[in-house]
């Protein structure tokens, strides 16, 4: 019986000393995670930070103007949404010239159910994309000047088309980062 009480014994230090183990291995596991969690999190903001660079670079020729000169907005509405540009400077007319060349063209392009320029700037396809794609035939396209630039309108009747045109905007001003709200405005 001695044994057995002697065991008893040395079975619960050694459970006790397990879990008190265990329990520090958690304490530093959770410590080295939340260092790395810290270090990841910067690393993406970094990683972020060097992807709208890019976006930014890569865009300029594609689009033919600076974006430190403009600002874009991408705005949704009940039946689609809009992509506007403007030029910073109210005297900056070469920038407002290249914004409206290029708002026609990407209206045109779209319209057609090319979306190489945004893959292209991106480095990805955007979502929506492909279902804009097919979907061409029920979405309309319509460029107006603005005072600094200009505007492409996109609606469709096509709740599906909607939607595309709804995730295509909200991806835009994600990646451009422009502050936008991508919540539906009437």
């Amino acid at each position: 019986m001695k044994h057995v009480v002697r065991l008893a014994a040395v079975f619960a230090f050694f459970a006790a000393s397990v879990l008190l183990a265990d329990s520090q291995t958690r304490s530093d596991y959770r410590s080295q995670h939340q260092s790395e969690k810290s270090k990841s999190d910067q690393k993406a903001d970094h990683n972020h930070d060097n992807h709208l660079d890019g976006v930014n670079r890569r865009g300029d020729p594609v689009m033919g103007f600076s974006h430190a000169k403009t600002t874009h907005h991408f705005l949704l509405k009940p039946d689609g949404g809009v992509i506007q540009v403007e030029a910073n400077g109210a005297n900056d007319v070469a920038s407002r010239d290249q914004i409206r060349r290029h708002l026609k063209h990407i209206a045109k392009k779209f319209s057609e159910g090319d979306f190489a320029a945004p893959a292209l700037l991106h480095m990805q396809t955007p979502p929506g994309a492909p279902a804009m794609q097919s979907l061409k035939a029920e979405i309309k396209y319509e460029f107006d000047e603005s005072e600094r630039g200009g505007r492409v309108c996109l609606s469709s009747n096509n709740p599906g088309a909607v939607k595309a045109i709804h995730e295509f905007l909200r991806f835009q001003i994600k990646d451009h980062q422009t502050g936008d709200s991508g919540e539906i405005e009437n």
